[in-house]
């Protein structure tokens, strides 16, 4: 049998699920003009990039349709082709734009069991939470992952077609994970909200 804890707790739809990440992914600086943005870097110093609100617009427009032609985004910011190519390339140069993606209807494709998984390691050290990473990054079912303060030490969203193969799936899975100690499991009873981009 399996050494590790495993807890289910079911919310209503009124009940909300907040949680504090450990690590700062992205900090804005707002001033008049422009904003500012510092990407974490392994060194000491973080490199700092500057954005107009041209290039905000643009990024507004690319999260709401990213499927926009340079000419049909250039006619939404008043701006000719060519520098809205320019500040789209350099935008994704610089990593504001991570990458493009197609977004799918997990209910359409038998995927809309959605758990938000808390995850607590009965051991936690550097090499230990580096196979962990390595690990989830390699499942499927699992779409994202939070390395989170409090009482435990990850958060998990996980998809599947249903409770039964779920089960089967912490069991199987999450199970075989080595130094895990306990987990607790929400179920999402329905989505309120589930917005893609974020606020600028």
């Amino acid at each position: 049998m399996f050494d590790f804890d495993c807890k289910v707790t079911v919310y209503g739809i009124n009940h909300q699920i907040i949680f504090k990440s450990k690590k700062l992914i992205l900090s804005l600086h707002q001033t008049k003009e422009k904003q500012e943005i510092y990407m974490p870097q392994t060194s000491s110093t973080a490199e700092k990039y500057s954005i107009d609100a041209t290039d905000l617009q643009i990024l507004r427009e690319l999260q709401q349709n990213a499927r926009l032609t340079t000419k049909e985004l250039a006619a939404r910011v008043n701006l000719s082709t060519t520098p809205v190519f320019e500040r789209v390339k350099r935008l994704e140069r610089d990593g504001i734009i991570s990458r493009y993606i197609a977004v799918l209807n997990a209910e359409k494709l038998n995927q809309g069991f959605v758990v938000f998984c808390q995850v607590k390691m009965n051991r936690l050290g550097r090499d230990i939470a580096a196979d962990f990473s390595e690990r989830i990054a390699n499942i499927p079912e699992v779409t994202e992952c939070y390395n989170i303060s409090g009482q435990y030490d990850y958060l998990l969203k996980v998809h599947a077609p249903n409770m039964k193969n779920y089960q089967e799936f912490v069991l199987n899975v999450l199970g075989t994970i080595p130094h895990l100690g306990s987990l607790e499991s929400t179920f999402v009873m329905d989505e309120i909200k589930h917005e893609y981009g974020v606020t600028i």
